[in-house]
């Protein structure tokens, strides 16, 4: 496993007047740089460090977001009021309740 197949992310901080580098497979990492660039290797190089420790005393290393295996399928509990309104959304569209939703969670 490699920390280079990690989801990796880089966002401006206000309140720290930086950028955050952050790790979506290990939340609670983050590192503070004044440059982008800076930010992005330095989370990596947190996160590999973190690997290394987990690995080293036995712990279960995250596997990465992007080798994990997805059905496509989820489920949502709604409000039975909001579960009527989309099907008849659906219904005068002429689509399925899936592909409604679908649509409305990509857009």
């Amino acid at each position: 496993m490699s920390v280079d197949h990690y989801t990796y992310r880089v966002t401006w901080s206000p309140e720290d007047g930086e950028y955050v580098g952050l790790c979506a497979e290990l939340p609670s990492l983050s590192w503070l740089a004044k440059r982008p660039e800076a930010a992005l290797s330095g989370i990596r190089r947190v996160a590999a460090e973190a690997v290394a420790d987990m690995e080293a005393n036995g712990e279960p290393v995250p596997e990465p977001l992007s080798e994990r295996n997805y059905s496509g399928e989820f489920r949502v509990r709604i409000p039975p009021q909001v579960h009527r309104s989309l099907v008849m959304e659906a219904a005068e569209q002429g689509v399925s309740l899936n592909r409604l939703a679908s649509a409305k969670l990509a857009g």
